[in-house]
């Protein structure tokens, strides 16, 4: 695994538990950072469950109570589907934690930790801004609406691109990535189409702020 490739993890699956200032996050030690990773999976796979969890005892509920009528089987069909595609996302984070040996190594590398902090610390001192960025670019959805972990993942992409000089291309297919590995089966589509109008948007920004030819 490349070294920004895991930053880029790093940086996703601990920024939510480390310090909102710059001053306190360049004081946090790598293994804080990876406390703060490891944390973060568990809690999403553990309320990932909860949720599928709660969509079986509905369905299960919904068809007790059906007494054969098909609209309601067909409701406890589609829930015992979701369930089932919940579950299998929580399954896929807890193995990761297979991983974590070689993760950990990585992570405890000067420049794997110095890169996550950059792109931790980038994310939080311009929140306002690239948010504003993504929602513009967002058809009939809302940012807030989306699961942290795909919001997260948008908004490390667009600072790799503003901030850190990162080419869309390689922004836009690290997201995408992410978004295979820590989102449901239709994240990487959205993702993808959501990064792209945003760099369409900020191509068209540096077009128009450009000096004219002399």
């Amino acid at each position: 695994m490349q070294a920004r490739r895991i930053a880029r993890e790093l940086a996703l699956l601990g920024a939510s538990q480390l310090p909102a200032t710059p001053e306190a996050l360049d004081m946090q030690q790598v293994q804080n950072l990876v406390l703060a990773a490891v944390r973060t999976l568990t809690t999403e796979s553990r309320e990932t469950l909860e949720v599928a969890i709660s969509e079986l005892e509905r369905g299960s509920e919904r068809l007790l109570s059906s007494e054969t009528r098909s609209a309601d089987i067909q409701g406890a069909r589609t829930m015992t589907r979701e369930a089932i595609d919940l579950t299998q996302v929580a399954i896929n984070r807890l193995g990761y934690a297979l991983e974590l040996p070689e993760f950990i190594q990585l992570a405890n590398q000067q420049d794997v930790r110095d890169y996550a902090i950059e792109i931790i610390k980038q994310v939080k001192q311009n929140r306002e801004s690239i948010d504003e960025l993504i929602t513009s670019s967002m058809v009939d959805w809302q940012l807030k609406r989306l699961i942290r972990l795909d919001q997260d993942i948008l908004r490390i992409a667009v600072t790799e691109v503003l901030y850190l000089g990162v080419p869309d291309r390689v922004a836009i297919n690290e997201a995408i990535e992410l978004a295979k590995r820590y989102g449901d089966e239709e994240s990487h589509k959205f993702i993808n189409g959501v990064l792209r109008r945003v760099t369409d948007a900020i191509k068209s920004q540096s077009l128009a702020q450009a000096p004219p030819e002399i």
